[in-house]
């Protein structure tokens, strides 16, 4: 059995961050990091176009303008006390960055510059060229090295071990050697980022496959707001990768068939043009191309860039270029690229408080269980999330939530623990995994669950698609459970076996996000349901919870969050969202 007195789960930017606050603060506490890839590897560093924070280095902007273009932008569903938080802290952590290595682009006068962002009032997203998430995170994972957290990489987390109302650890399966352990720890933190793999096509990596939130919901605990997944406006097309809104930050434009700036005919958009919040831009998109005016007919519109000049490209959208040219054979100096909507990233997740302690159905803590990132909920994204603020979620709350569990452990013992029953449950299942001897393959079941996830619940959805769809998801869990066959039976980096506990936990994802998706009778954010195309407040201001109740996905409720009404009334309050 290994020890440390914090253990975390996922190596991207909250994991990561949350590591090194833990050293740079509690440097006599141990803290171990465990990721089934490489840190490097994790999702985050694809991350591209900036970070948000009101550093005022372009514009006159303050936080509490950023904090309510982000509730605002959440179409009133963020709970405002944790976006208090995030857009508050947000100027130091970039700061704290920058003094940890970061090299972000600059303005002439050596300031950080900012870039244009969709939803943002003012120029605040603090950039690295286009390839921010990336230079985040090597100095994170660097730093992290330098003080000396230990991180177990390539380790597979297969359960979290949950006794007397407590988390005292996990139990994890090295890919390298195929050695079972358990890792017993005085907190855990989960940061294992998103979910994007349960849909056909996504900008997300191979890894997002949900695991984190499935861990989660195995305990009996709900998962939040899974309805609201957010569509990019612009996955390249036909891989879903994705190129930064920071394109449009820099000024390109979206043009149909006939060649029309389209966002100019939409009310809703017609100000804000390409510079509009992700969920209107992505509708404006689908409805471009279910209306026939998708180039040449077809499911792709442009982003046209060749306006902008070669130097600018270059020199601020590099790796937009690079992936034009390499995935699609396009080179934006001379030609648009060809976009459409693509799913990106998971505003629900594991719910939590401020300072990223895991809440239970009854909004009370668990002991001995954190979770920051893209997997939690504290809800600073509400049901759509504006550009730039994911970064600046994963950087500010995975910081909090290191400071936070170095103060939590302090004065807690290690928790008792006997590890045989956790390590022989641990073998037999994946003994069990590896006996599957039916005529089905993991790539099989894996596209059916993505094809039905983005035909019943994509951008828009209605009741009976919806039904339809879990009705569907219920006939894969059982081809799952009983159809699957498996051909590597080997001990060293068996990715098949891990693609299907992987698969399991997408199923269950999808099942809750179908569920939650259905509970929701109205349109808000990035939940668009045709048959309810109105925001409802009186009935739906409200948080959604979807959880496991005797192996079937139930649903209820919890209130949302309206702190900053009491500092501004008059932007705070739900009202229409126009731009």
């Amino acid at each position: 059995m290994i020890e440390h007195d914090v253990l975390i789960i996922g190596g991207g930017l909250s994991g990561s961050r949350a590591a090194l606050a833990v050293a740079q603060n509690y440097p006599h506490l141990s803290v171990g990091l465990i990721s089934k890839v490489h840190p490097i590897r994790s999702h985050s560093v694809a991350a591209q176009g900036g970070i948000a924070a009101s550093l005022g280095n372009v514009d006159n902007d303050d936080w509490l303008t950023h904090a309510f273009d982000t509730v605002k932008g959440s179409d009133y569903l963020a709970d405002q006390n944790a976006v208090q938080v995030l857009t508050k802290s947000a100027p130091e952590v970039i700061i704290d960055l920058e003094h940890l290595g970061v090299l972000f682009s600059r303005a002439d006068n050596g300031k950080i510059s900012q870039r244009a962002f969709g939803g943002h009032t003012y120029n605040r997203a603090c950039y690295a060229a286009d390839k921010t998430g990336h230079a985040i995170l090597h100095e994170l994972v660097m730093n992290l090295k330098r003080l000396g957290g230990t991180i177990y990489q390539e380790w597979y987390v297969m359960q979290l071990i949950y006794e007397d109302g407590e988390v005292k650890g996990v139990v994890a399966y090295s890919l390298e050697t195929s050695e079972i352990e358990v890792f017993r720890a005085k907190a855990v933190l989960m940061a294992t980022g998103g979910y994007g793999r349960v849909f056909n096509t996504t900008s997300n990596d191979f890894a997002s496959t949900g695991d984190g939130l499935c861990l989660t919901v195995n305990l009996g605990l709900p998962l939040q707001d899974m309805e609201f997944v957010q569509f990019h406006p612009t996955g390249l097309y036909p891989v879903g990768v994705l190129i930064s809104e920071a394109v449009r930050g820099e000024g390109a434009y979206l043009v149909n068939d006939l060649g029309d700036r389209f966002m100019a005919n939409y009310p809703i958009s017609k100000n804000r043009m390409e510079l509009s919040p992700r969920d209107i831009t992505s509708r404006n998109i689908a409805c471009e191309i279910m209306e026939g005016r998708g180039i040449n007919g077809g499911n792709y519109v442009h982003l046209d860039v060749r306006h902008l000049g070669k130097e600018k490209i270059l020199s601020r959208i590099p790796f937009a270029r690079e992936e034009g040219l390499r995935l699609a054979g396009v080179d934006c100096i001379d030609h648009p690229l060809p976009v459409r909507p693509t799913a990106h990233y998971s505003m629900g997740g594991i719910p939590t408080n401020v300072d990223c302690q895991v809440i239970g159905k009854d909004s009370k803590e668990i002991t001995g269980f954190f979770a920051a990132g893209e997997c939690a909920c504290v809800s600073v994204h509400g049901a759509n999330r504006l550009g730039a603020n994911s970064l600046l979620e994963c950087v500010v709350f995975g910081k909090r939530a290191g400071e936070k569990l170095g103060a939590y452990v302090r004065d807690r013992t290690m928790p008792k623990l006997d590890p045989s029953p956790y390590i022989a449950e641990a073998a037999a299942k994946l003994k069990g995994v590896l006996s599957n001897k039916g005529n089905t393959r993991i790539s099989v079941i894996r596209q059916q669950l993505q094809d039905t996830m983005t035909e019943h619940c994509g951008i828009f959805r209605d009741e009976a698609r919806l039904t339809e769809g879990l009705e569907k998801l219920q006939a894969i869990r059982d081809r799952y459970d009983h159809d699957l066959l498996i051909d590597d039976h080997g001990a060293v980096f068996n990715m098949e076996m891990m693609q299907a506990i992987e698969l399991k936990s997408l199923i269950t994802v999808g099942e809750i996000i179908m569920s939650s998706a259905r509970s929701r009778r109205e349109s808000r954010g990035a939940h668009s349901r045709e048959d309810f195309a109105k925001r409802d407040d009186a009935n739906y201001l409200k948080h959604t919870l979807g959880y496991l109740e005797d192996d079937q996905v139930q649903t209820s409720h919890r209130p949302v969050d309206m702190s900053l009404q009491n500092v501004d009334s008059d932007r705070f309050t739900p009202q229409e969202r126009k731009y």
